[in-house]
């Protein structure tokens, strides 16, 4: 077979296909017209909306039970009937060095005075002198024990129940050549 001649059998034969498929395009579109001539939709009526009655609250003179001051109020209630042993005097007047954090203080050193134990503390430029029993540091710190190289610090802080409870920190010498 020449090229040709395989050219037009694949004409024809296209010509056939496309023929063919407007028959069934015109079947399609009967069927279309005839199932949208056919189908009456139906749509399901609404309920009737319900009455609103509106609700008169009858407690405007009550004390509102979300208000932040009768909750301060009843914890503090709490907080008097509490015996708890680890709560701190909260009306004694603070010490100097209970104005600072523990970490802006750095032990420099050690000294003795009259028989009793020294530590040098350091806060910004200025150096102070620290003993055993004295209070120290934000959160109700008090100085149990002064070493050579450490200062242990007992501090009684709020968890998050509210309770008081005690923690223990330290003040390490600080040393020249690491620079801390």
């Amino acid at each position: 077979m020449s090229r040709t001649a395989i050219a037009m059998t694949a004409a024809m034969l296209a010509a056939t296909l496309l023929a063919g498929c407007d028959s069934d395009e015109r079947e399609v579109r009967d069927w279309m017209a005839e199932v949208q001539r056919d189908t009456k939709p139906t749509v399901k009526p609404l309920a009737e909306p319900k009455d609103f009655i509106p609700y008169a609250y009858g407690a405007k003179g009550e004390t509102d039970p979300f208000s932040p001051n009768k909750l301060m109020t009843e914890l503090a209630k709490a907080d008097v009937a509490s015996a708890d042993p680890n709560k701190p005097d909260l009306q004694r007047t603070r010490e100097l060095l209970e104005t600072f954090p523990l970490d802006t203080m750095h032990m420099v050193g050690t000294m003795a005075k009259g028989g009793a134990s020294y530590a040098l503390v350091q806060i910004d430029r200025s150096l102070y002198q620290v003993k055993p029993g004295q209070r120290i540091g934000q959160n109700f710190g008090v100085v149990t024990r002064v070493s050579d190289d450490a200062v242990n610090i007992r501090e009684v802080v709020q968890d998050a129940a509210g309770e008081w409870v005690e923690r223990m920190a330290t003040l390490e010498l600080q040393s020249k050549e690491t620079g801390k």
